[in-house]
């Protein structure tokens, strides 16, 4: 198996098109069908903390992720990074290297409550009973979101440790650690101003959504962390959960008005979490149908090629 895996050479994708499959055999009627995945390779890729530190900077510099670009007549790009770093989450990370040394299943033990989140010495059960609603703190702490939401990639607190296949595994199949993640979940959406309303994922808004939403529109960092939580989402068995929070964003991003800030994120961020097309299209079509202007919608249904009539009346003829 080794072998094999050491003559596969994994393609880095340099192009947005390369990265994004979404409208490839794209069916109107496909978006009420199940399935519809990307590959999954079964191989994974994480980031390198290099990659890390230039995301980082990217972040920091006004990369839409972390603030929404302004928007102008001259005409609007996907990002690379964006697409690149999804494409190789969506994809399970393609030619990652599990470490070495003997998996500890860390972020397991955390959510078990046999170990603290480090730097800061926190238990899971102390974050669960007292910071749910503690608005200042879960605004203002940085480390706690890598330990409450595990990726395959390094994040930027790097004594927090990166997910493994085989730790998935175990996760999925640990009741209480779901458990405890889902109220992890819910802490979070209760802070954005959102409420989990059943077992299936679907969202609403919370009592508190005006001034939470209002919070939410002006503190655009807080995108980020809904990134990772759809990609965690999805990592730890609740991939069916990410529809219902990205239609939420889009409608009060691109209908309602309330999260105005939030349009590009969502269009470059969120949406491309999902694995299924299906969903993607769908999402994407709802946004296209409200975005303003229509004429700065970068993100497909790519545009047909229109046959000039010269070469249609050849063809004809030739058909004839």
């Amino acid at each position: 198996m080794g072998n094999l895996m050491g003559s596969w050479r994994y393609k880095e994708p340099s192009t947005v098109e390369e990265c994004d499959s979404t409208w490839e055999t794209d069916s109107e009627s496909d978006e009420h069908q199940p399935g519809g995945e990307e590959e999954d390779s079964g191989i994974s890729e994480s980031m390198s903390p290099a990659d890390a530190v230039r995301g980082a900077e990217q972040l920091d510099h006004g990369s839409p992720q972390f603030g929404d670009m302004m928007e102008s007549s001259a005409r609007m790009k996907r990002s690379f990074y964006a697409a690149k770093d999804l494409y190789k989450y969506r994809h399970s990370y393609p030619n990652y290297k599990e470490p070495r040394q003997p998996n500890e299943y860390r972020n397991l033990r955390f959510y078990l409550n046999k170990i603290p989140l480090v730097p800061d010495g926190i238990y899971i059960e102390e974050i669960l009973t007292k910071w749910r609603g503690d608005y200042e703190k879960l605004e203002h702490n940085h480390t706690y979101i890598q330990w409450l939401f595990p990726l395959r990639e390094q994040g930027l607190n790097f004594y927090a440790q990166e997910l493994t296949q085989d730790e998935i595994k175990e996760f999925q199949s640990t009741r209480e650690a779901k458990r405890r993640f889902l109220l992890a979940y819910t802490i979070m959406l209760d802070f954005f101003g959102i409420k989990l309303l059943d077992k299936n994922g679907n969202v609403a808004r919370a009592p508190n959504w005006q001034d939470r939403f209002q919070h939410l529109n002006e503190s655009q960092h807080n995108y980020l962390r809904i990134t990772r939580i759809l990609k965690s989402l999805g990592e730890l068995g609740f991939e069916s959960f990410k529809l219902p929070l990205v239609r939420l964003l889009l409608e009060e991003a691109l209908v309602e008005g309330t999260l105005p800030n939030m349009r590009h994120s969502a269009l470059e961020y969120f949406v491309y979490t999902l694995r299924q097309h299906a969903q993607r299209r769908a999402l994407l079509r709802f946004a296209q149908r409200h975005y303003q202007p229509p004429e700065n919608f970068i993100w497909g249904p790519p545009k047909k090629k229109r046959i000039p009539a010269s070469a249609y009346t050849v063809m004809k003829a030739g058909n004839n």
